[in-house]
C-alpha cells in the first residue's frame, strides 16, 4: 500500500480557492516579481529581499535543519510568474506590516516559481496558485491554504500557528491506495468513467465544468475518436466536441493570436489573460486535429492564431520556446481594458513580460503542437520550427543516458515531464517525416524514463521526480518517509496517462514488447479505481489510454522513395488522416527494413501505401487522392 492521494500535473485548470491554477512546475522566484519587473529569464536560485523588506530564500534541503536551528516555521509561497493573484498577494499581503513582522520574527520565508520546481508543483497544485503551505520544523505540514489570502487573515493565520502549532483542518491524513494488477480498466469501471465523463458536462453552456470554462484536449480528442458510428451517442459525442471548440474561440485573443487560460462566471466571455505554454501547445494540436477531422475552416483559422502567438511572444532566437505570457500588465491590476485594445495601443502601454525560460517540458509540448499543425495542413515552416526546437533541447538539456534536464540548471529533479515529453515530440517527429534518428531519440528518452521514474518494487506507475540527484542515478522513487521536510516522489494521473499513451505508440513503431511493458506499468496505476476515480479533470484521459492500449492503431505505411513526388503526396495523405492515434510509417527499401517490420510490403515499382486495421492490409493504393478517401471513415 502506498500512502498519499492521487494529484494531478501538467497543464489543466484547477478550481480551487476562487482562482483557477495550472499545474506545471516550481523553483525558486526571484525578487524580480515586483512592478516593472523585466521578463524572467535563467535558472532562479538565489535568496532574495522583495520590495516588502520579507527576506524569502529558495527552497533548499537544509530548510528544515535551519528551521530547528532557529526554531521557527517555514512559510511556503509557491506561485506562477503568470499569475494575477500571486501579483497582488505581493503587492497588498506581503507588504502588510503585521505580516512583515509575524514573518520576520518567527517564519523562514520561501518563495517558489511553480513552473520551474515540478516536484512541488505537482504536491500543492490542488491548492491554487498562489499556494500558501506552512510547516513546522521537522516538516510536518501544519496549514494549506490555496489562492489569495488577504493582510488580515494572513496576520491571523500566522499567528494562530505561532499560538498553537498542530495541524489545522486543511491538513488531511493520505489515503491508503489497495493498487490493481490490471492492465486495463474492468468493464465496471470504464462504464463508471465513461458514465462521470458525460454527467459533467454542461449542456447549458457546453465544456465539462460549470464555473471555469476551458477547452478539456482530451475529452474533446476522447469524443471526437467516438464519432465514427452513426448512432445517437456518437452524434451527440460529436456535438459536444464542436461546440466546445466552438465556444473556445472566445479564449482566443483576436489581436495576438494565442489562448487565455479560461473564463470564469459559467460562461466562456470573461477569461483570464495568462497565455501558458501547455495550452498554446495542446490547442494547436487539438484545433489542427479537429480541423484534419471535419475540415472547417474556423479550427484551421484557431490554429492558425495560436501559431502565430507562439511565434511572435514565445519563441527564442535560438529556436526554442518560453515558458509563458503574464496576464497583467502592471503586475496585481486586473487587465481587461488593456487586452480589449488594438496591437498599437497596447504596444504603447507595454506588452505582458514573458517567462524566458527554456524549459525542455515546454519545448516537448510545442514540438507535439507544431508537428499536429504540419500533419493537418502540409505547413512546412511548423515542422522546421519543431526540429529546430528539438535540436536546441537535445544540444542544450540532454542528461547522460537519454532524459533532459528541466532548466540550464535544476534546483532538484531531473524530472519526469522533461523527458517523457521531449520523447513524446520526437516520436512525433518521426511519424510526421520517417527520419529514423528521431525514433532513436524517443526510444534513448524511454529507457532512461523507465530506468530513473518507474516506482520501487511492485509499485506501479512513474514518479514525477527523481530521487535526490546525491542519490544513485539508477535508484527508484520508493515510498519511505519523508527526510528533512523532502517527499519521496510519486505518480500523477495526468503524466501517467501521457506515458500509456508514449510507450504504447513507440512499442507499435519499433516492435518492442519492453515498450508495451513499460506503458502497462503506468496502466496499473490508472486502472485503480481509488486512482480513476480522484480526479475528474483526467477522466477522459485514462479513457484514451485505456484504449489505446487495447488496441491496433489504424496503420498506413507508404512504400516509395523518399525523393520520390508520388511517395511525398502519399505519405501528406496519411498524415491528414483523421484518426489520432495512428502510427504512420515511410518504407523506403534503401534505408533498410522498418524498425518494426510485422508487415512485409511488397516493393513495386512506383509508389503505394497500405492501410492496415486490425489484422488486415488493404491493396496498393497508388493515389493519393484514393489514400485520403480511404482513410476518411478510418478508424
Amino acid at each position: 500500500m502506498l500512502t498519499h492521494p492521487p494529484s494531478r500535473s501538467f497543464s489543466r485548470p484547477l478550481f480551487s480557492g476562487g482562482v483557477l491554477c495550472l499545474v506545471l512546475l516550481a523553483a525558486v522566484c526571484r525578487a524580480g516579481w515586483a512592478r516593472g519587473a523585466p521578463a524572467a529569464t535563467g535558472p532562479a536560485t538565489q535568496p532574495s529581499v522583495g520590495e516588502s523588506g520579507i527576506k524569502w530564500v529558495g527552497w533548499s534541503d537544509d530548510l528544515f535543519a535551519r528551521a530547528k536551528r532557529e526554531h521557527k516555521f517555514v512559510i511556503l509561497d509557491l506561485q506562477a510568474i503568470w499569475c494575477h493573484w500571486c501579483h497582488v498577494m505581493d503587492d497588498i499581503t506581503y507588504k502588510d506590516p503585521k505580516v512583515i513582522e509575524l514573518m520576520g520574527s518567527k517564519y523562514i520565508a520561501v518563495k517558489v516559481d511553480q513552473d520551474s520546481r515540478p516536484d512541488l508543483s505537482n504536491r500543492y497544485e490542488d491548492y491554487g496558485w498562489p499556494a500558501t503551505i506552512v510547516f513546522n520544523a521537522d516538516g510536518g505540514e501544519i496549514v494549506k491554504r490555496s489562492g489569495y489570502i488577504p493582510p488580515g487573515p494572513m496576520a491571523s493565520m500566522l499567528q494562530a500557528v505561532i499560538d498553537d502549532p498542530t495541524p489545522g483542518p486543511s491538513v488531511r491524513a493520505e489515503q491508503q491506495i489497495e493498487y490493481s494488477h490490471a492492465t486495463s480498466l474492468t468493464p465496471e469501471l470504464r462504464k463508471e468513467l465513461e458514465t462521470t465523463l458525460a454527467d459533467s458536462y454542461d449542456d447549458k453552456a457546453s465544456g465539462w465544468g460549470t464555473i471555469h470554462k476551458f477547452v478539456d484536449w482530451d475529452a474533446v480528442e476522447y469524443l471526437s475518436d467516438h464519432t465514427g458510428k452513426k448512432d445517437p451517442e456518437a452524434e451527440r459525442n460529436a456535438g459536444r466536441a464542436r461546440l466546445t471548440l466552438t465556444n473556445g474561440f472566445k479564449l482566443i485573443d483576436p489581436v495576438w493570436g494565442g489562448v487565455y487560460q479560461y473564463s470564469t462566471d459559467g460562461d466562456w466571455d470573461h477569461p483570464h489573460f495568462e497565455k501558458l505554454m501547455a495550452f498554446q501547445a495542446e490547442m494547436l494540436r487539438t484545433y489542427s486535429q479537429a480541423y484534419a477531422r471535419w475540415e472547417d475552416p474556423e479550427y484551421l483559422k484557431a490554429a492558425h492564431d495560436l501559431r502565430r502567438f507562439m511565434d511572435n511572444f514565445l519563441r527564442s532566437p535560438e529556436g526554442a520556446f518560453y515558458v509563458s505570457q503574464d496576464a497583467d500588465i502592471v503586475p496585481g491590476e486586473h487587465s481587461d481594458g488593456y487586452f480589449a485594445l488594438p496591437d498599437v495601443e497596447r504596444r504603447k502601454q507595454g506588452v505582458p513580460r514573458v517567462d524566458k525560460h527554456l524549459y525542455a517540458r515546454e519545448n516537448g509540448w510545442a514540438i507535439a503542437g507544431l508537428v499536429a499543425q504540419y500533419a493537418a495542413t502540409s505547413d512546412q515552416t511548423g515542422l522546421d520550427e519543431a526540429r529546430q526546437a528539438a535540436d536546441w533541447v537535445a544540444a542544450h538539456r540532454s542528461v547522460q543516458g537519454g532524459g533532459f534536464r528541466h532548466d540550464e540548471v535544476d534546483a532538484g529533479g531531473p524530472y519526469l515531464a522533461d523527458t517523457l515529453y521531449m520523447g513524446r515530440g520526437f516520436l512525433a517527429l518521426y511519424g510526421a517525416t520517417g527520419e529514423r534518428r528521431w525514433l532513436t531519440q524517443a526510444v534513448a528518452a524511454a529507457d532512461y524514463v523507465a530506468q530513473h521514474f518507474a516506482m520501487a518494487g511492485d509499485l506501479p506507475g512513474y514518479a514525477t521526480a527523481a530521487r535526490s540527484p546525491a542519490e544513485a542515478p539508477g535508484d527508484k522513487p520508493t515510498t519511505s518517509p519523508a527526510v528533512a521536510g523532502g517527499w519521496q516522489p510519486r505518480p500523477e494521473i495526468d503524466e501517467n496517462v501521457a506515458a500509456v499513451r508514449f510507450f504504447n505508440l513507440l512499442g507499435r513503431y519499433t516492435g518492442s514488447d519492453e515498450q508495451h511493458k513499460r506503458a502497462a506499468v503506468a496502466m496499473r496505476y490508472l486502472a485503480t479505481p481509488q486512482v480513476a476515480r480522484s480526479r475528474h479533470l483526467w477522466l477522459a484521459g485514462i479513457l484514451l489510454a485505456d484504449d489505446e492500449i487495447s488496441s491496433e492503431p489504424l496503420h498506413v505505411t507508404v512504400v516509395g522513395h523518399k525523393d520520390d513526388p508520388k511517395a511525398i503526396a502519399l505519405f501528406a495523405a496519411a498524415l491528414k488522416a483523421p484518426a489520432t492515434y495512428k502510427r504512420v510509417e515511410w518504407y523506403d527499401a534503401r534505408e533498410g527494413a522498418l524498425p518494426n517490420a510485422d508487415v512485409e510490403f511488397p516493393v513495386l515499382k512506383t509508389a503505394v501505401a497500405f492501410v492496415c486495421t486490425g489484422n488486415t492490409c488493404s491493396s496498393p493504393i497508388s493515389s493519393d487522392e484514393a489514400l485520403s478517401k480511404k482513410l476518411a471513415g478510418a478508424r
